[in-house]
C-alpha cells in the first residue's frame, strides 16, 4: 500500500500487553548466556510501550508530524545514502554520521535486518504506528553519536535508560538498569557504573524526541547545533568508567561476555 494511504493502525494490530513472567524468563536466559542477545528483544516485547499508538496519533495530528510523514517515509533510505549525505555542508552531522557508521562497519539496513530476524515469521503490520516504531529503531545509532555513548556493554545500557522518555517501554529501562547491575557484579575496579546509567537517564529526561524531528534537517546541522536543537548533553560519567576499565586492562565490549 502506498505510504500516504497507510492507516493509523492496521486492523490486526492489538494493544501491547505485559507478560512479566515471560520477560523474567528471557532475562534469566540472557543472564546465564550473554551471547543470546535476542533474549533482550523478547524482554522488550514482553514489557512494551503500551501507548505508542496514542503517541503516534498525537504526533501525526500536528503540521510538523504531517510534514515529516510525507518527506521521510523510510529513514534507512536517507541514512544509508552516504553519497547524498556527504553532499551536505562540510562539518555537518551528516559527515560525522557517515564517518561513524563507516568506521563501525554499520548500516541502517543492517539494524533493520537484525530486527527482521527477531520478528521471524510474524507478519509486519504496515500502518503509521509501525512507521513511528521504525523511526525509533532507525535512529538508534544516530543517538549513540549524539550522546557520545559507545556501542559497548555499558554504552548500550546507558542508551536504554536515556531513551526512556522517547519510548517509555518498561522493557528498555528494566534491561538498562538490571544489565548495569550485572555489569557492577562483574566489575572489580569500583568504576562508577551506576552513576553513569543514572546520569544517562537524567540527560534523557531533558532531551527532545528524535523520532519527531526531521532527521534530514538534523543531519544538515553541525553536531553541536543538532545536540542543542534536541537538548542533548553528551554523557560524561560513562567516559570516566571506560577510562578506568581500559587503565585496568578491561575490554568494555567483553564485560558481560567473560564467565
Amino acid at each position: 500500500m502506498p505510504h500516504d494511504q497507510l492507516p493509523l493502525m492496521h486492523p490486526d494490530r492489538r494493544k501491547p500487553r505485559f507478560n512479566l513472567i515471560k520477560a523474567y524468563g528471557h532475562f534469566q536466559t540472557f543472564r546465564q548466556d550473554k551471547e543470546r542477545t535476542s533474549e533482550v528483544f523478547h524482554v522488550f516485547e514482553c514489557m512494551p510501550w503500551t501507548t505508542v499508538g496514542e503517541r503516534t496519533q498525537a504526533f501525526l495530528a500536528t503540521p510538523e508530524g504531517q510534514r515529516i510523514y510525507r518527506t521521510e517515509p523510510y529513514l534507512p533510505d536517507i541514512l544509508d545514502d552516504h553519497d547524498a549525505l556527504r553532499r551536505l555542508p562540510a562539518g555537518s552531522l551528516a559527515h560525522d554520521y557517515c564517518d561513524y557508521m563507516e568506521g563501525e562497519g554499520l548500516s541502517a539496513a543492517g539494524l533493520v535486518h537484525e530486527f527482521d530476524v527477531f520478528r521471524g515469521d510474524r507478519p509486519r503490520l504496515d500502518d503509521r504506528v509501525e512507521w513511528y516504531n521504525d523511526r525509533l529503531r532507525d535512529t538508534h545509532d544516530l543517538l549513540h553519536l549524539l550522546t557520545g555513548l559507545g556501542r559497548d556493554t555499558l554504552g548500550e545500557q546507558c542508551l536504554l535508560t536515556f531513551v526512556f522518555k522517547q519510548r517509555p517501554s518498561l522493557g528498555h529501562i528494566t534491561v538498562g538498569y538490571l544489565g548495569s547491575l550485572l555489569t557492577i557484579s562483574k566489575d572489580k575496579t569500583g568504576a562508577p557504573v551506576w552513576r553513569a546509567v543514572r546520569e544517562s537517564r537524567k540527560l534523557g529526561k531533558k532531551s527532545g524526541r528524535i523520532a519527531e524531528r526531521s532527521i534530514f534537517d538534523l543531519l544538515a546541522m553541525p553536531i553541536d547545533k543538532a545536540r542543542e536543537s534536541l537538548n542533548i548533553t553528551p554523557a560524561r560519567v560513562y567516559h570516566e568508567v571506560i577510562r578506568i576499565w581500559r587503565e585496568n586492562g578491561i575490554d568494555p565490549y567483553k564485560v558481560l561476555a567473560e564467565k
